[in-house]
């Protein structure tokens, strides 16, 4: 499950389904994990973006923020080090 809270950034539709496309490849190492709830948080502060994710997956809770000099910069970031995260989780559970 993934909520998106965009607490004083605007986003549009478009820019709203960008993201959750981006996040197609950590739902899928997610849902193979299993019980895997994401939560973004995108905030601006002045001039810069930060993005804040919460990950709790199969008993396992990390915490990520990022910040940007614009909102596609900080996501983006952060979905990679999201999906190299969730990735190696998945690839360390397969190999035990």
């Amino acid at each position: 499950m993934i909520q998106l809270n965009t607490e004083n950034v605007l986003l549009k539709p478009s820019q709203r389904r960008q993201i959750t496309a981006w996040l197609k490849r950590a739902v899928k190492y997610g849902q193979r994990l299993g019980a895997f709830t994401l939560n973004l948080t995108l905030l601006r502060h002045g001039r810069h973006c930060e993005v804040r994710a919460d990950v709790k997956c199969d008993g396992e809770t990390f915490h990520y923020h990022n910040r940007g000099s614009d909102w596609r910069d900080a996501m983006h970031q952060m979905v990679q080090i999201l999906v190299a995260r969730l990735h190696s989780q998945w690839v360390m559970r397969s190999a035990a």
